[in-house]
């Protein structure tokens, strides 16, 4: 599970359990399909193509699955499906920002409503919570690549505006608009990133205890098991003891 530190609690997603490989593996593909059928098949030109294809890596996705995706892009007909996010809050006044792509607004919007009303929190209106979060590109590379003081000099040459680093690896925070550019710098020097996206970044985290820990995790487990749900973020942060307490 994710949602602890303070990298993985700017978006929370368990990650490819088995019980839920098959899910997230639609879910990415998803995402290319899209993402290739919005711009040009060719990752090298699309952005947003290639921050799919490099999420569909991290999760040890298929090669063959990437494939069938792009190409299903250019098949005739399919589905038209539409990029929606949708603010709310949990226990504890989190905010929350859930992004979303449908084929049918009404029923994505039921259903993250419902979730919402049935896990201790409520559905917000547009930008009731987008205003605690910065839009930013984050672009993420694995401890192995560099030490601390190496990932951050190359950050400022690249252009990113901050790098953390701890044992998991290293975040790297740059203007949306940049991210394409500076994750290309960064890939000269140290090879494919871990991930290049863009994402809602906390400005600040609330600490949640146990008993408001619990419902929120369920709410964004249940968020998360929304099939037309794609990434979920809020702005909590919960000790490792606890947390391990309700993974538990």
């Amino acid at each position: 599970m994710a949602g602890h530190s303070k990298f993985k609690n700017i978006m929370y997603r368990k990650g490819a359990q088995d019980k839920k490989r098959a899910k997230l593996f639609s879910k990415l593909a998803k995402e290319i399909t899209v993402a290739a059928k919005m711009g040009l098949p060719d990752p090298e030109h699309n952005p947003r193509l290639r921050a799919a294809i490099l999420a569909a890596r991290a999760q040890s996705m298929p090669k063959d699955n990437i494939d069938r995706a792009i190409k299903k892009s250019t098949d005739q007909g399919g589905d038209d499906y539409f990029d929606m996010r949708y603010e709310g809050f949990g226990p504890a006044g989190i905010g929350v920002i859930v992004e979303a792509l449908t084929d049918n607004k009404n029923r994505t919007a039921s259903e993250v409503r419902s979730i919402f009303s049935k896990n201790g929190g409520n559905l917000g209106e547009t930008g009731s919570v987008s205003f605690m979060f910065d839009h930013v590109g984050s672009i993420e590379y694995g401890a192995d690549v560099a030490d601390t003081e190496t990932m951050l000099e190359a950050a400022i040459e690249a252009g990113a505006d901050d790098c953390e680093s701890d044992e998991d690896g290293h975040v790297l925070i740059c203007a949306p608009d940049a991210l394409h550019e500076v994750a290309g710098a960064l890939e000269e020097k140290f090879g494919e990133a871990r991930s290049a996206r863009l994402i809602w970044k906390p400005q600040n985290n609330i600490e949640v205890d146990e008993e408001k820990g619990e419902t929120l995790l369920k709410l964004l487990d249940a968020l998360d098991d929304c099939d037309d749900v794609q990434q979920v973020y809020a702005n909590y942060e919960m000790s490792d003891a606890v947390f391990e307490k309700l993974s538990a």
